[in-house]
């Protein structure tokens, strides 16, 4: 007998990883849609603008750097139907369905299902349940360079690139700051931090899969995902997605350390 088809989710943060691995997931055509469902504020209908992430930060100097907010329209969709929505958007044909939240992401998804007939709870662990029919299985991926992770976040907010579309990474016109980058470094330790937590706290073991193992076998870790889920010995394709990260990344990171060091942080 086959094992049973599970949902499931991939937890993370920006800048971690997780976008190849949901990629080649998908690219199986078996494991669901593991999208980021749950990017869209309902203030906007739009995913956080460069500014967003640098809400409270009065520096002109860094924010002439970002991209200025634009209008957008909050979505009309009640609870039901988003849920149905997603439910759709997430699944392959043969029932899976796959999923991405980022931690920052947490109150747009408790706050879309508010008011959903037959809730269980308030709390995260219901509202997925709640949305999905059951509890999912969790994968957890983490990088646990995060001064690298928020450099390569910093570009990202820049130049709104946030996967390889084919231009040299090198000649993307983003500028070094160091305050950009240490607010995004705050920001990304405090979003893994909670992952860690809220795992802890409800006794979740999620397949933990770390952005070294991205780098060195996605596939592998493709696999293992594939595995969880229900779907053993699933032919995983090499990654269509190129690495953004470059020679600069590597020197701005270097160099956001050197001048930390000096002014007395951690090294």
């Amino acid at each position: 007998m086959p094992p049973a088809l599970r949902p499931y989710l991939v937890c993370a943060s920006q800048r971690s990883g997780s976008t190849v691995l949901c990629e080649t997931l998908r690219s199986t055509g078996v494991a669901g849609n593991p999208l980021e469902h749950f990017e869209f504020l309902r203030t906007s209908g739009r995913p956080p603008q460069p500014r967003e992430w640098f809400a409270g930060v009065d520096d002109p100097g860094l924010l002439a750097l970002l991209a200025p907010l634009e209008q957008g329209s909050p979505p009309s969709e009640g609870p039901v139907e988003w849920r149905s929505r997603v439910l759709a958007e997430g699944r392959t044909p043969n029932g899976v369905w796959g999923g991405k939240l980022m931690w920052n992401q947490v109150g747009e998804l408790l706050a879309r299902l508010e008011g959903l007939p037959g809730r269980s709870g308030t709390d995260l662990r219901s509202a997925v349940a709640d949305l999905l029919g059951e509890e999912p299985v969790y994968v957890h991926v983490h990088r646990p360079d995060v001064v690298a992770q928020a450099v390569s976040m910093w570009r990202a907010v820049q130049t709104q690139r946030w996967r390889d579309d084919g231009a040299p990474a090198g000649d993307d016109g983003a500028v070094y700051h160091a305050d950009g980058i240490a607010h995004l470094e705050a920001v990304l330790l405090e979003q893994e931090r909670s992952w860690r937590r809220w795992f802890e706290d409800e006794g979740i073991e999620p397949v933990r899969i770390g952005f070294d193992d991205l780098k060195a076998d996605v596939r592998a870790a493709a696999a293992r995902v594939l595995e969880a889920v229900g779907l053993p010995g699933v032919p995983v394709s090499p990654p269509t997605m190129r690495r953004q990260g470059d020679g600069r990344s590597k020197q701005w990171a270097e160099r956001y350390r050197s001048e930390r060091a000096g002014a007395g942080g951690a090294a």
